[in-house]
C-alpha cells in the first residue's frame, strides 16, 4: 500500500477529503504523516483525530528557508513516502525540496491554471467579471503553480457572488478531484515525464483531464 505525506498550513479540508477516501478504500494507500508550518493549523487536529502522526515545524526556528526545507525533508523521508501532497500548504518551497520529490508531489490550486497563479484567485475572478472559475490539480515543479496540470474542475461565477460563495463552490469540487488524482497516482496510472502529465499511458493536454 502506497504511503502519502500531506503538507498543510490551515484548515485542511482537502486533507480530510483524502483521509476519508483512504478510509473508504477509494484511495489504495494511507496517509503516513501530516506536516504543517503552523502549530495551530486545524489540519493537524484532523490528522490526530484520524490517528495519523502530526508534526509542526515553525520557520522561526531555522536560520533560513534552506535550513527549514532541509529539516522538513529529513522528517518527511523518515516516513518513506511514495507521494507528497500539498493541501493548502502556504509556503513557497525551495528548488532543492521540489527536486527531491519531483514527479511524486502534487498540489491543488484554486483557479483554472495557468490563469491566476498565486493568491486571491477567487477575488480576481470576481473583479475581472469571469463567468467561469475553478480548481486545478498539478504536479509541483520549481515554477510557482506552473507544473503540468492533471485535472481541472470548473464552476460558474454569478454576478451577485461574494468571495465566500465562490470559495465554497470551488472547495466542493476540490474535495472531489484531489482524492481522485491521488488514487490515480497510487494506482500507478499517473506519472510526470517530459514535462507533462501522463494518465494511462496518454499525455494529457495542457489543461489536464476534464472532470465531468
Amino acid at each position: 500500500m502506497k504511503r502519502i505525506v500531506v503538507l498543510v498550513s490551515g484548515n485542511g479540508s482537502n486533507l480530510q477529503a483524502i483521509l476519508d477516501a483512504c478510509q473508504q478504500g477509494r484511495i489504495n494507500g494511507s496517509v503516513a504523516a501530516v506536516f504543517s508550518n503552523k502549530a495551530e493549523a486545524f489540519g493537524l487536529k484532523r490528522a490526530r483525530a484520524a490517528e495519523v502522526p502530526a508534526h509542526a515545524l515553525a520557520a522561526a526556528q531555522f536560520a533560513d528557508r534552506a535550513a527549514f526545507d532541509h529539516q522538513l525533508m529529513l522528517e518527511i523521508d523518515a516516513y518513506a513516502p511514495d507521494l507528497v501532497v500539498l493541501a493548502g500548504c502556504m509556503r513557497i518551497l525551495s528548488a532543492e525540496f521540489v527536486q527531491r520529490y519531483a514527479g511524486r508531489m502534487l498540489n491543488i490550486h484554486p483557479s483554472l491554471l495557468p490563469k491566476y497563479p498565486g493568491l486571491h484567485t477567487h477575488r480576481q475572478a470576481i473583479e475581472n467579471g469571469d463567468e467561469e472559475h475553478g480548481t486545478s490539480v498539478h504536479f509541483v515543479t520549481e515554477e510557482l503553480d506552473g507544473g503540468p496540470v492533471i485535472l481541472q474542475a470548473k464552476v460558474p461565477v454569478f454576478s451577485d457572488d461574494s468571495e465566500e460563495d465562490v470559495t465554497a463552490r470551488v472547495q466542493h469540487q476540490e474535495h472531489a478531484i484531489y482524492p481522485l488524482v491521488v488514487s490515480w497516482f497510487v494506482d500507478d496510472r499517473l506519472t510526470m515525464r517530459q514535462g507533462a502529465a501522463w494518465l494511462d499511458g496518454q499525455q494529457l493536454p495542457v489543461e489536464g483531464h476534464a472532470f465531468e
